[in-house]
């Protein structure tokens, strides 16, 4: 038997596939039309116990579906604002479940369609890699003047790190407030772990300069710096980057700029510095859709995110010339991992009784990661 046979309507996960971004030339083809029937079927019988949750990157068979469309934050503030929903299903991925997993009451279940929805920026930031910076700060006598400040792409692991260590969470639209605040705690900042965000965001937002910033490598000793380099930094910026936004590059930006006269550039503050420098708006995914939403008739907008939401956008504004910023065509392919067939499998078997692929965070890691979140919720 084929592992692909084991993987029938989504159940189980094929780890080997677990891939970050995936260059195909286009999206992934819909899945079978039949399901539409049995996903609407599943639905209905589910009523008001179900809560479905649709990120922005996510297929479009998928969105149809949804309840609630919207980032990760705002998606898991809407599970914690549901709490008579006895099931929460993220169309998403990993760590937004883990973030809704937290928000939402302990009788409340949330399920991810397929387990191996994971992130790769994520993964960049394991536990034991965080811990042994630390100790490494630690050991020069600045770990206690360094706040971290975790952005929330990232494991519920990292968030109970930072909500031990007195730090913050953050998303792309409050970096700045969160970092602002960690500096009025400490003298320096641990950024985890996508550095293009912090990156941009210490400059462009708080007027540092690129030299204020060093890069933390975990796969190096000391983190490829020396101690005088850890001294002097102001912010540590973690190696990470998302697989989808770290692909824009510059030469795309001056080629879309020369092949549609009067383009606007907008892109998400993931991309790299160089990006974001050189384009016109830049914003979070919400403040991206917001932007589309109220941009005038006949404008034309290159849009550095990722692929589905692009397309999306393209599709309910055809008043409007709204191109992808790479010519490569490229998605998320952890995200499009959640499909109709595994929906539908999810949907299927709560029907009948079985809850499948719960996300569960242990009682301790929630604790601290809570803690790590209401410190940004609280932001001035």
């Amino acid at each position: 038997m084929a592992l692909s046979d084991l993987l029938l309507l989504g159940r189980e996960a094929d780890l080997g596939s677990e891939r970050g971004v995936s260059c195909t030339g286009q999206l992934p083809a819909a899945s079978d039309p039949s399901l539409v029937a049995r996903a609407k079927a599943a639905r209905e019988t589910l009523g008001d116990r179900v809560l479905v949750l649709g990120h922005h990157y996510q297929r479009d068979e998928v969105i149809a579906f949804a309840d609630i469309t919207g980032d990760s934050f705002k998606l898991a503030q809407a599970a914690a604002a549901q709490p008579t929903a006895e099931f929460i299903i993220f169309c998403g991925v990993h760590f937004m479940a883990e973030s809704a997993d937290i928000l939402t009451s302990p009788e409340q279940k949330v399920i991810l369609p397929d387990l191996a929805a994971g992130c790769s920026m994520a993964d960049m930031a394991t536990l034991n890699q965080v811990n042994e910076c630390w100790k490494v700060l630690e050991e020069l006598g600045v770990a206690d003047k360094t706040i971290p400040v975790t952005y929330m792409n990232s494991s519920a692991a990292i968030k109970s790190f930072t909500g031990k260590n007195g730090g913050t969470i953050c998303t792309s639209s409050n970096a700045a407030r969160a970092m602002r605040w960690a500096l009025e705690q400490g003298e320096k900042i641990l950024f985890l772990p996508d550095q293009h965000l912090g990156r941009n965001t210490a400059v462009a937002s708080l007027g540092l300069s690129l030299a204020d910033c060093v890069l933390w490598n975990p796969w190096k000793p000391m983190g490829g710096l020396t101690a005088q380099e850890i001294k002097a930094a102001k912010i540590i910026l973690w190696r990470g980057h998302c697989s989808v936004h770290g692909r824009f590059t510059i030469g795309a930006v001056n080629e879309v700029r020369t092949r549609i006269p009067g383009v606007k550039v907008l892109v998400h503050p993931e991309c790299q510095y160089e990006v974001v420098s050189s384009a016109d708006v830049v914003g979070s995914t919400e403040m991206i859709v917001r932007t589309i939403e109220a941009a005038p008739t006949g404008s034309a907008w290159a849009i550095g995110t990722e692929l589905n939401l692009v397309q999306r956008l393209a599709k309910n504004h055809p008043d409007k010339t709204i191109v992808f910023l790479d010519k490569t065509v490229c998605y998320c392919s952890t995200m499009n991992r959640i499909d109709l067939p595994h929906l539908v499998w999810a949907m299927e078997s709560l029907v009948n009784n079985h809850l499948v692929n719960q996300i569960r965070v242990p009682a301790e890691v929630a604790k601290f990661s809570k803690i790590a979140l209401e410190r940004m919720l609280a932001l001035p």
